[in-house]
Formats: C-alpha cells, sequence, structure tokens
C-alpha cells in the first residue's frame, strides 16, 4: 500500500518539521530497527509521557498542533493523536489522525454537567500504516488516569488496532462508538470547530478547574 503523500509531510498542526516534535521522536522513537517497533515506542512515549486532559481546550492551529503538546506536557484524544502522527512522520513512518463520535459512559461530574450530552464529537485517535496496512492508536489515556478512574489501559502492539474498550475493569459500560468519521492527512480543523459550535456552544470554560483534582476526589468518594 502506497500512503498519500500527506501522511508524510508535516502540517501546521502535525508539525512533523518542528525541532521539539523530531527531538522527541528521535529519543523515543526506541532502540528497535523496523517501523513496528519504533511506533510501539512512540506510542508508550505519548501515551504515558503527557497527562489526559480535556479541559484545556485551544482549537487553533497553534493550541492543537503536535510541538503545543510537549509545551504544555499534557493534551486531550485529538491532540496526542496529533503527537504521535507527527512523530511517527519524523521517522519516516506514514501516519494520519482519524475520529469518531463516541458515547462516554465514564468522564467526570463537572465535564458531564458543563457537556450536557455524554456523546464527544470527533474523538481523536492515530492511523499507522505498518507493515502494509493501516493500525488504529489510541494513546488519550495515560497509565495513571487509567489506574485512577478503573479503566483498563489501551496497549498497542503494532498489529492490532488500539481502540477503547467497551467496559472499564470492573464491567461497566465505558466506551461505545457511534459513528466513524474518517482519516486525515491533517486535522480539519474547521469541521471541528463547526460541530463543536453547534453542539458545545453553550459549555463555560473549564480551564480554571483542574482535570487531576475531579479525578482524584471523584475516585475517592467512590
Amino acid at each position: 500500500m502506497q500512503p498519500s503523500f500527506g501522511a508524510l509531510h508535516p502540517t501546521a498542526i502535525i508539525d512533523a518539521d518542528h525541532p521539539a516534535v523530531v527531538e522527541f521522536a528521535r529519543v523515543h522513537q526506541g532502540a528497535g530497527q523496523s517501523a513496528l517497533e519504533r511506533a510501539v515506542s512512540l506510542y508508550y512515549a505519548v501515551r504515558d509521557g503527557f497527562r489526559y486532559d480535556p479541559y484545556q481546550l485551544d482549537l487553533t492551529s497553534r493550541g492543537m498542533s503536535a510541538s503545543r503538546v510537549l509545551e504544555t506536557e499534557h493534551g486531550w484524544c485529538v491532540t496526542k493523536a496529533v503527537l504521535l502522527a507527527a512523530a511517527c512522520r519524523v521517522l519516516g513512518i506514514p501516519a494520519r489522525v482519524g475520529f469518531a463520535d463516541v458515547r462516554n459512559h465514564l468522564s467526570t461530574a463537572r465535564l458531564r454537567e458543563t457537556m450536557k450530552t455524554d456523546v464527544f464529537y470527533w474523538h481523536g485517535y492515530a492511523s499507522i500504516l505498518v507493515d502494509g496496512r493501516w493500525v488504529k492508536a489510541t494513546p488519550a489515556f495515560n497509565i495513571e488516569l487509567c489506574e485512577r478512574f478503573g479503566l483498563l489501559p489501551l496497549e498497542f502492539d503494532g498489529h492490532k488496532d488500539s481502540i477503547y474498550h467497551p467496559v472499564d475493569s470492573a464491567g461497566n459500560r465505558h466506551m461505545e462508538y457511534l459513528t466513524m468519521r474518517g482519516e486525515f492527512d491533517d486535522v480539519p480543523l474547521a469541521d471541528m470547530v463547526a460541530t463543536f459550535s453547534q453542539h458545545y456552544g453553550h459549555m463555560s470554560r473549564l480551564d480554571e478547574f483542574s482535570f487531576d483534582d475531579d479525578v482524584r476526589d471523584e475516585g475517592s468518594a467512590a
């Protein structure tokens, strides 16, 4: 399978030419020589090296970029997928960003109250070309968050799709995929912003609150 030129090319958001992204990819590519081994190493570096934080959203090209995740040391599903895709491109591994609408049965009370829905539009993941096939990789939830929330961590071996589990570690409903929006060489930011405005236009900003604190407090209460 021949990837499109865009799956290897830097963009303003998937800024694989940014010096910090180039350094990150080279430092975290691991000792393996194959594209598969390097992609797996990058996956875990992104998954566990950056906190998942859906309260800190900046829907600008700069705010969504891979280099911005490196600066802030946190991200949400889309920006962490962007970082993984960008790091893969640095190493010559074709990568795209994919999107789906999901029903998330586990989130903080503050987030549910603010969103007024349990549907997360434009959930993001990375799609990586490994050994001739595109494989989904979802590096959103870092291992510490999974342990606090009782989630099954998403593993990635480069062979099977790494997508959200339907249940958590206790068997409670976790994630339901509603609509697959496709995979793209770049983030379709204008479409994403339009959807967010339609469905989340009522939302107040959450960046004054701490997602980590809310997760900890709800875990303690449980």
